[in-house]
């Protein structure tokens, strides 16, 4: 395996047949013209957003939105007005999948890209994928090119197993900006006792209603997401400050702290301790934070 000098490593495997690589920049950017390549294009974007010419469209891509590009195909990105973003990006031999999964009727359905919505509970799988991928490169253990290709053969069934799909990438209906705002809001007060009933108010909304729509579009039940935000601002505490755990449940909104220690390992099969000690003991993830 070989790959590009940091920061910004781009890693090959499977003699050039898969590479992938992690990056984040601020500012306007593009590339200098359009180009094509052999090997199959994944894009994931993790921040911000980027706007691409493909199949003779021009489609914009938003943070926590994949495309598929087919290999050969022309294709240029450029930053939108958002210019700050951070991205995933894979090239793929085909014949490296199962063999249910190499067609390319099975993926782009007669077009030449293919652009998937995911839910939040689909961003939070792919992400922590990737985020494997890119520590099984960057650490190179034994047997490390075949465990990166079966987590992307997981990532690919991810993908086809999601229903949020679109070819077009268009404009968001406005039901996916009230979820949007919804889910923004949780992120922003989920330290504080967070109902159904009076979030739903805040937004004029019946609870049933918002109820039904979140789940549907993010995967998450509504107090799901509450805990799913919690456990990962704690996870995020516990690896970068040495704050006591119970002043980590606290400031993530968990009253008791033996709550807190069963939710905790409820969701990542670790206590908080182990969980830090095992953190520290590792180097540190892209995705971590």
């Amino acid at each position: 395996m070989n790959s590009v000098s940091s920061p910004n490593p781009k890693y090959h495997i499977e003699e050039g047949r898969f590479s992938i690589q992690h990056m984040k920049r601020k500012g306007i950017t593009a590339m200098p013209r359009p180009h094509s390549h052999e090997l199959t294009e994944l894009y994931y974007l993790t921040e911000g957003e980027r706007v691409y010419f493909v199949d003779e469209r021009v489609v914009t891509v938003h943070k926590g939105e994949l495309i598929l590009i087919q290999g050969r195909e022309l294709h240029a990105t450029a930053s939108s007005e958002i210019a700050e973003f951070e991205r995933v990006l894979i090239n793929y031999d085909p014949e490296l999948l199962p063999s249910l999964l190499r067609k390319e009727s099975k993926w782009f359905h007669n077009r030449r890209y293919r652009l998937f919505r995911l839910t939040l509970r689909e961003q939070d799988e792919v992400q922590s994928l990737l985020n494997r991928m890119l520590d099984e490169c960057r650490l190179q253990r034994a047997y490390y090119e075949i465990s990166v290709v079966t987590l992307f053969a997981e990532l690919m069934i991810l993908l086809q197993r999601s229903e949020s799909t679109s070819q077009t990438g268009g404009t968001k209906h406005p039901l996916h900006h009230l979820v949007t705002d919804v889910a923004t809001y949780i992120r922003e007060h989920y330290r504080e006792a967070l109902t159904l009933e009076e979030t739903a108010g805040h937004f004029f909304i019946s609870p049933s209603y918002l109820s039904r729509v979140f789940h549907r579009l993010t995967g998450f039940h509504f107090r799901e997401y509450i805990v799913h935000i919690r456990i990962r601002e704690a996870e995020r505490l516990l690896a970068g400050s040495a704050g006591k755990i119970q002043e980590i449940a606290s400031a993530v909104g968990f009253e008791h702290l033996s709550h807190f220690n069963k939710t905790f390992k409820k969701s990542t099969g670790l206590t908080p301790l182990q969980y830090r000690k095992e953190v520290k003991s590792q180097p540190s993830s892209p995705f971590k934070g």
